[in-house]
């Protein structure tokens, strides 16, 4: 997540990568002060969607440090966290050694056809170049009949509800950022590519586009997040 004009990164893959290895070290506090906790809920409710069972395959897309795939290993379902960021990459495999961590590309990722049972990817998508490229990506390392759950960072369903998130991502979030991230120049890209991402039913049409069937959508929060997901068909 995270100052920079979002106009001068423009989603380059190596100026992204180097901001997030920069925000790696207190990245989950982070989190947890400027989503006033609710990070955790939309953890939860993505791992819901997945339904992973023990012993199934799943690959964790943008897993930052690995919170998000902690409860998928403890579990006993077989989870694989990958992240384009060396540096979440490095502090991940410090925190949970025992986690499988890759660094990857989530344009040309680096696993076999029909390898995973699902794959789910939070709060990374509108960082990747290629959205429909890494979808259709996504769906190659899919199993037939696995699934895609995609949380990310959505609008607001009721108008007065996104003023007030619009207020706060552009001037509450930079200044609250500035007294405890590592780098609040990430953050304020964090806004700026909130604003500009597609709305639910935009980022629909690019999982159908990309090839996903049974394309559905949730509203979490009123809508500032949403879990959308997807089958691979036989």
């Amino acid at each position: 997540m995270a100052p920079v004009p979002r106009a001068s990164l423009d989603k380059q893959p190596r100026a992204v990568a180097g901001m997030f290895d920069a925000v790696a070290a207190r990245y989950d506090l982070t989190n947890d002060v400027l989503s006033v906790g609710q990070d955790r809920l939309w953890r939860l409710a993505t791992r819901r969607a997945v339904g992973a069972a023990p012993g199934q395959r799943v690959l964790d897309l943008a897993a930052g440090t690995g919170t998000s795939s902690d409860h998928f290993a403890d579990e006993g379902v077989l989870v694989v966290p990958c992240d384009f960021s060396i540096g979440m990459v490095r502090v991940g495999k410090a925190r949970r050694p025992d986690l499988a961590f890759v660094a990857g590309d989530a344009t040309a990722l680096p696993f076999a056809d029909a390898s995973f049972d699902a794959v789910t990817i939070s709060f990374g998508l509108r960082n990747v170049v290629d959205t429909v490229g890494a979808l259709r990506e996504m769906l190659r390392v899919t199993k037939q009949g696995g699934r895609l759950v995609v949380c990310e960072f959505s609008r607001p369903t009721w108008a007065p509800w996104r003023a007030v998130y619009s207020t706060y991502l552009t001037q509450v979030l930079p200044r609250v950022a500035r007294l405890v991230s590592s780098n609040t120049e990430a953050y304020t890209y964090l806004a700026e590519s909130i604003q500009d991402w597609p709305d639910q039913e935009r980022l629909a049409g690019m999982l159908q586009e990309a090839g996903w069937r049974s394309v559905a959508y949730k509203n979490l929060s009123g809508g500032i997040v949403a879990l959308h997901r997807g089958t691979r068909p036989a």
